[in-house]
């Protein structure tokens, strides 16, 4: 997919476990694991802002759009 999720990067950077970012937001941690892995097909707005304010971040820190790239190549 072309749209790659780096809240792992942020996360390290800001030295917060997954626990306590599934905290922060109130989402599942099952839910964030798949955001984190890459293999959410969607975000909601609000979910992404709770997310930005939880790594004091901008949207584009957490995802990153890599041209050329499909679905077809993860598969």
């Amino acid at each position: 997919m072309p749209i790659i999720v780096n809240v792992d990067v942020m996360m390290a950077k800001r030295k917060m476990s997954l626990t306590e970012l599934a905290t922060k937001v109130d989402i599942t941690l099952a839910n964030l694991s798949i955001l984190k892995t890459g293999k959410a097909k969607a975000i909601r707005f609000s979910t992404l802002e709770a997310i930005c304010k939880a790594l004091d971040c901008q949207p584009g820190d957490v995802l990153e759009y890599v041209p050329g790239e499909t679905m077809d190549d993860e598969r």
